[in-house]
């Protein structure tokens, strides 16, 4: 039940991608950030008094930590969102799978050597499909002058790589969910308004300005379930879960924008699925005292 969280987390994702791309003309990526940490901070706020969560933490450095992270990989998803089909934005966000047992092979070479290395085989071979698949998702971004975008997005999966495993931390140590949401929305408006400072801000228009409401409130839902599903769900059942997001994606860019992915981008993306789902498997199956799977 509790890996159902992340079902309920993808699709609010998938809304608040939604929400980006139609505030994106009238706002740049930093701007949302901002407004997206700002209005999820006082709604994460409200929750924890309504639940009596003390926003005191006994962990402080960890919190900073995956706000980092954290905020990077938000920053980075959100650029992709704005410029790529929301399909393609939300499948290279969702490679943190993938990167997760490739830092697990290369830490694995690392401290163990090449022979350790050797005997993780099959993960190697899930991490190469996973890049093949990069690779067949970028070929039409090429071809639409949208490489940059791709590789940003590519970048956010690495962050949100990290930052997942920041979040199992924080609940290995006890941090309630709410709490590590309302830190991270505290993040997300610092530096989203240092930034502000530095490149400026865009005029208010309405209606447009409207968007940004659903996207503060949209994303410290899925950062909340998100967390929900990480903390108390079987790891293997739960990363598998949050690919539904690239279908609840999918279906929007369709319908609301009319995305039109080659088919090649579409093998592409099967392919990252595919390799994500076996990666986790096997790293639960041959590494069960990693920090990845005490999610």
């Amino acid at each position: 039940m509790q890996a159902s969280w992340m079902i309920l987390a993808s699709l609010f994702f998938a809304t608040m991608s939604v929400c980006i791309k139609y505030a994106a003309p009238y706002f740049d990526t930093f701007e949302l950030v901002f407004y997206r940490g700002l209005i999820g901070m006082a709604f994460m706020a409200s929750l924890c008094k309504v639940q009596k969560v003390s926003l005191r933490t006994p962990v402080p450095m960890m919190h900073v930590w995956r706000s980092i992270v954290g905020v990077a990989s938000l920053s980075a998803w959100f650029y992709a969102i704005a410029h790529l089909p929301l399909a393609t934005a939300m499948t290279l966000n969702y490679m943190s799978g993938v990167w997760v047992a490739a830092f697990l092979i290369g830490g694995t070479l690392v401290m163990g050597g090449l022979q350790d290395a050797n005997k993780q085989g099959p993960m190697v071979l899930t991490v190469i499909a996973g890049f093949a698949g990069v690779v067949m998702i970028l070929r039409p971004t090429i071809e639409q002058n949208q490489l940059f975008a791709g590789v940003i997005g590519l970048l956010s999966g690495i962050g949100a790589a990290l930052a997942y495993m920041q979040v199992a931390a924080l609940g290995r140590v006890g941090e309630p969910e709410s709490r590590t949401v309302f830190y991270f929305s505290i993040g997300t408006t610092v530096v989203g308004g240092l930034a502000i400072v530095f490149t400026g801000s865009s005029a208010w228009t309405w209606p447009h300005a409207l968007w940004l409401l659903p996207i503060g409130v949209l994303a410290a839902l899925g950062q909340l379930s998100m967390t929900k599903a990480y903390s108390r769900g079987s790891t293997l059942v739960v990363a598998n879960l949050q690919y539904s997001g690239i279908v609840f994606a999918a279906l929007y860019g369709l319908f609301l924008f009319g995305d039109q992915i080659p088919l090649i981008g579409w093998a592409g993306m099967l392919l990252i699925v595919a390799s994500g789902i076996a990666a986790t498997a096997l790293r639960s199956r041959a590494l069960p005292s990693a920090p990845a799977e005490d999610h």
